[in-house]
């Protein structure tokens, strides 16, 4: 387990290399969320990173998150939790309650369930579309041939709040180009938040326009292998 000096000081590191991306190209750094992807790690690697005085994180798996998150931000009560894994229809009721930001929403089906649970238990969160980028067939999102009206279904159909897109890009492409379509489609959809780059290439995603940048690694270190089961 990392010592909280570790995570304090990795999280330091990182705003350094968000500050320098964006002054490079003309941004300011307060432009930029930083989301610490906390996913596999206990609450006990968690909490520096809460005394150390940030208060956004991604979690990939609901049921995960539901054994640590209510504890944590019972103590914390500023704290902002994304889920930035993909949701099952099945699990909507229990992710409501618990996240205030969903990233993932790739389909209708998906759309009208967290419609509809939002309705029930009162909350409305803010969503974010998954494109695509790549069109890789094994990979969830809308493909980018299809956001528009995707994001217009949601917007009309469904009511959702829908604030931006997220996208991964392909392991072995260029992700400056992933990065860019992805702006591309925010700006004709009116969307101002993307939420894209992760520890391999978050300076690249803030130099092209992203709005929150998804980090674990490089803050918590890296992961143990995860069974399939969510």
């Amino acid at each position: 387990m990392m010592m909280q000096t570790d995570i304090a000081g990795n999280l330091a590191a990182v705003w350094a290399e968000i500050d320098k991306a964006a002054k490079e190209v003309g941004r300011q750094r307060d432009l930029v969320d930083l989301v610490a992807v906390s996913k596999t790690k206990p609450e006990a690697e968690i909490r520096p990173a809460l005394t150390a005085g940030h208060r956004l994180f991604g979690e990939n798996r609901v049921h995960e998150a539901a054994e640590k998150w209510p504890r944590l931000k019972a103590e914390f009560p500023d704290t902002r939790l994304h889920l930035i894994g993909p949701l099952q229809t099945n699990k909507v009721g229990l992710a409501v309650p618990l996240f205030d930001v969903i990233e993932t929403l790739d389909r209708p089906k998906l759309a009208r369930y967290l419609a509809r649970a939002q309705d029930d238990l009162g909350r409305s969160l803010d969503c974010y579309i998954q494109v695509n980028t790549g069109a890789e067939p094994q990979k969830a999102g809308v493909l980018p041939e299809e956001a528009d009206g995707f994001v217009a279904a949601c917007r009309v159909e469904y009511g959702l709040s829908v604030v931006g897109l997220m996208c991964i890009p392909p392991q072995d492409e260029e992700p400056s180009l992933h990065f860019a379509l992805l702006a591309r489609i925010a700006e004709r959809n009116g969307l101002s938040r993307l939420s894209m780059g992760m520890s391999g290439d978050y300076p690249v995603a803030v130099q092209f326009g992203a709005t929150s940048v998804r980090v674990g690694t490089a803050i918590f270190g890296a992961r143990p292998p995860i069974s399939p089961k969510s």
